[in-house]
């Protein structure tokens, strides 16, 4: 005699079955199915830090069953009431956690310095036939996060496209990052991990593909309104349709000029993908320093009329000194020379060896 599941424990299981299946099929996309080497890495990144909890909570509630089984009421084990200490215990309890921490500790300090997105990639791809072919130039491509679409500009190739990458495989990619408006969040999880867009300011990021792959990418900072359709086309292609997607692109008409940009800039959601034969190759500067709008003044001339010491910020990362002057500590007395007696301290009631005033 079989017995019907009630309607209600049917459901649950069905619920349970598509959870199931829905967390399954995410494994197979983005983070966790890398089509580039940085993704790659962060992907095994993720898997030992994974691992390496896990043999803490597994152990653990492995441990909290066998107890409340053997220590049930009435089967329970050997009971002293006067045990307070074991060193052995203690020893085990403090130590595998000690160690766990020291090791994701230096796992994440060396995958920091290892994938910092400024710095240029060591290796493209780890095939050891592709590793010994002669390396190419890396892609520069220019990232603008807007209201709400993305505009990628390859300086080099002197094309433009929204909402749409295509990059060539197996070749390093520079991109540097910017926003007009809005502060967003530039990520495409087959290629790389995810970088802030500031506006005014100028993000980096060095990755590569190393397979063909039709994915996308999207902002993962809320920006207002059209965030949730801010999403954009990623292609990865072989240098040959690489080349000819340029060609192609090129074939387009239409130019990315100031008055086209300024029509562009305008807030709008779910932008089709567009390419520009053309782009104005001064326009990105011109974002950055966010002076595209006719006779507003770039951040750089502003500056170049302002002294470092009234509020003015240093132009970017490659600005920044190189060499830093030696402090006055440092110093011998020589050295720092002499200075008047306008700051010397002068205890109460004798001002009158306050001397000069300057």
């Amino acid at each position: 005699m079989t017995q019907r599941l009630h309607p209600r424990t049917r459901r649950f299981g069905t619920l349970i079955l598509v959870a199931a299946v829905g967390l399954l099929s995410a494994c197979q996309r983005g983070v966790l199915n890398p089509a580039g080497d940085v993704a790659r890495q962060q992907r095994d990144i993720i898997y030992i830090s994974t691992g390496l909890m896990l043999l803490i909570i597994v152990p653990v509630m492995l441990l909290i069953v066998i107890f409340a089984w053997r220590y049930r009421k009435g089967q329970g084990g050997t009971y002293d009431p006067e045990f307070d200490h074991s060193t052995s215990l203690e020893l085990v309890i403090w130590s595998a956690p000690l160690l766990i921490i020291i090791m994701l500790g230096a796992l994440t300090w060396s995958s920091t310095h290892l994938l910092d997105p400024f710095r240029p990639l060591d290796r493209v791809t780890t095939d050891p036939a592709l590793a010994a072919e002669p390396r190419q130039e890396a892609l520069h491509v220019q990232v603008v996060s807007m209201d709400w679409k993305w505009l990628f500009i390859y300086p080099d190739q002197g094309i433009a496209t929204v909402n749409e990458l295509v990059l060539p495989v197996n070749r390093e990619v520079r991109f540097d990052i910017t926003s007009t408006n809005m502060m967003n969040t530039f990520y495409a999880p087959t290629l790389a991990g995810m970088i802030y867009a500031m506006p005014g300011m100028q993000s980096q990021l060095h990755a590569v593909l190393n397979r063909p792959v039709d994915d996308e990418g999207f902002s993962a900072n809320y920006s207002g309104r059209g965030f949730s359709d801010m999403r954009f086309a990623l292609h990865g292609v072989d240098s040959g349709k690489f080349d000819q997607w340029v060609a192609s692109s090129k074939g387009s008409g239409r130019t990315l000029d100031l008055p086209t940009y300024l029509q562009l800039l305008k807030p709008s959601e779910k932008v089709p993908a567009m390419r520009f034969a053309g782009v104005d190759q001064d326009l990105y500067r011109r974002i950055l320093e966010r002076c595209v709008e006719p006779g507003k003044p770039c951040a750089t001339e502003v500056m170049a009329h302002e002294p470092m010491g009234a509020g003015a910020m240093p132009a970017g990362r490659e600005s920044m000194p190189t060499n830093k002057p030696e402090g006055a500590l440092m110093k011998s007395p020589g050295e720092k020379g002499a200075q008047p007696n306008r700051n010397r301290f002068v205890a109460p009631g004798n001002e009158a060896d306050k001397g000069p005033t300057h």
